[in-house]
């Protein structure tokens, strides 16, 4: 039995993981984990908050800008090159070295030069997503049926045309697979941006929490922040699905 096209245990070891984590919180082997009900209790009182809606504004507005960029540069890279080989090989070393290092050791470097505002926190968060969804969409490109593209240029379609309307739409799915894992790490280069660069919105609650040992309220903003990130995936999944089905039965 499926529920939204996944399995029932799925649902049910989230159910397992929270009753376990109430009884280690009820248990009191340490102050680190409390209830899970006192977790979701603080969460239903923090939500209203002025403070708790300023910093899901800050972090929210610096996410979006972040992904927005890492898809409108990301994206149009990756197609360019798995289409183009001298461009893939001056790029691809670069891309693979960008997303395999510790992006948090570049973060003091961008605090020099771009300040310590949310202009290098949204900089920080493309950073993280950019790489895989240059290396999707690349992956992407190199997979289309050729004659796609002999197809189109045998009905005079200009580069761009074959741009927009060949390579966006044969890749889409690969794509809309990178920028699902991106979204996933941009989630944790914007808190790691406002942690370390300016202690603004999510990072500046999980800093006043976690230094007055204010446990219930920490897991609380973490809770949201996991939800949010796992509901954007889990959308984007649902539309990756979708397009990889419509692309076959094509």
């Amino acid at each position: 039995m499926y529920v939204y096209g996944r399995k029932l245990p799925a649902l049910s070891s989230l159910i397992l993981w929270a009753l376990l984590w109430e009884v280690i919180g009820r248990a009191g082997l340490t102050f680190f984990i409390p209830p899970f009900s006192e977790v979701v209790v603080t969460l239903v009182g923090l939500i209203p908050t002025p403070a708790f809606l300023n910093a899901l504004f800050v972090t929210g507005y610096a996410f979006l800008a972040g992904v927005f960029f890492a898809i409108v540069i990301g994206i149009p890279v990756g197609i360019l090159m798995g289409k183009n080989r001298i461009l893939d090989e001056l790029l691809l070393p670069w891309v693979n070295i960008f997303l395999s290092a510790p992006l948090t050791a570049l973060v003091p470097v961008l605090m020099v030069l771009f300040g310590f505002g949310t202009k290098t926190v949204i900089i920080t968060t493309a950073l993280f997503a950019i790489w895989i969804i240059i290396l999707n969409a690349r992956a992407g490109v190199r997979q289309i049926n050729r004659s796609l593209v002999e197809m189109a240029r045998s009905f005079g379609a200009s580069p761009m045309d074959a741009f927009v309307k060949v390579y966006f739409w044969a890749a889409l799915p690969e794509i809309l697979g990178g920028v699902r894992i991106g979204v996933i790490r941009a989630v944790k280069g914007v808190i790691i941006g406002q942690l370390l660069i300016s202690i603004v919105g999510f990072g500046a609650l999980f800093e006043l929490y976690s230094s007055k040992f204010l446990m219930a309220e920490f897991w609380a903003v973490l809770i949201v922040l996991f939800g949010l990130a796992f509901a954007l995936s889990e959308f984007l999944a649902y539309l990756e699905r979708k397009v990889s089905y419509y692309a076959a039965s094509r």
